[in-house]
């Protein structure tokens, strides 16, 4: 398999902004001239249109992508009901497969010039009754981009997921801030506390956006501080 700039992309919980976090990243691989392809392996919550059913993370991923791949390969496994996966996944009768996870990984990267991998929720939600998204980052084995949620207990939530992302022997590549309490008592003082105490470096604070896009994230945040970020132009040997 080619050597091409891949992160796994993780969070200190569920809706603090790891998606557009990740579509960021993607968006910004895409700029330097990258065929950039976006996986959710696992996806919980669909709602109905048009006679198919859609997940919003999915298809954020999909959009910031520059490379246009199958659902079936970038998320092997959609589910409908907004709940833990290895839950659902039990009252849908689906048996979500970690060996068909990394097949689907390795497809991808075999026709991409870079990839994001966004994780589920945070950084140990089960996928099944012995296998969890901690569990997967391993065996991917790609360095972990952590997203942090601004908002009251961050600082231990993001300092636990470190040392869990540590445990496992992978790479905290980066964290990303995104703001998800506009009036958190001590904004600055929470974020300088965990500047001090991660072990990787801070990419950016993105604020609460009236509208939340890659585009309107993008400036908030620095992609070049991650270990093997290409320059622009950059070519990928085969």
């Amino acid at each position: 398999m080619r050597n091409i700039p891949a992160y796994f992309v993780t969070g200190t919980d569920t809706e603090i902004g790891k998606t557009l976090i990740a579509s960021t990243l993607l968006h910004a691989l895409g700029r330097t001239g990258l065929k950039a392809a976006g996986m959710k392996p696992v996806a919980a919550g669909c709602e109905e249109r048009n006679g198919g059913w859609f997940n919003e993370d999915v298809d954020s991923l999909a959009r910031a992508a520059t490379l246009t791949l199958p659902r079936e390969l970038t998320t092997p496994y959609l589910m409908r009901q907004p709940a833990a996966p290895h839950i659902v996944a039990a009252l849908e009768g689906v048996t979500i497969d970690p060996d068909h996870l990394l097949s689907c990984y390795r497809r991808i990267a075999e026709q991409a010039d870079a990839v994001v991998v966004e994780g589920v929720g945070g950084f140990r939600v089960p996928l099944t009754d012995t296998f969890d998204t901690a569990d997967l980052a391993q065996r991917l084995g790609l360095p972990v981009v952590m997203t942090v949620g601004l908002r009251l207990g961050c600082i231990s939530h993001a300092l636990l997921t470190a040392e869990a992302i540590a445990a496992r022997g992978l790479t905290l590549a980066g964290w990303a801030a995104n703001v998800v309490d506009p009036q958190m008592s001590h904004m600055q003082a929470n974020l300088e506390a965990l500047r001090q105490r991660l072990p990787a470096p801070l990419l950016g604070c993105v604020p609460r956006l009236p509208q939340a896009s890659p585009e309107a994230a993008l400036p908030h945040l620095d992609f070049s501080l991650l270990p093997g970020w290409p320059a622009a132009g950059h070519a990928v040997s085969p």
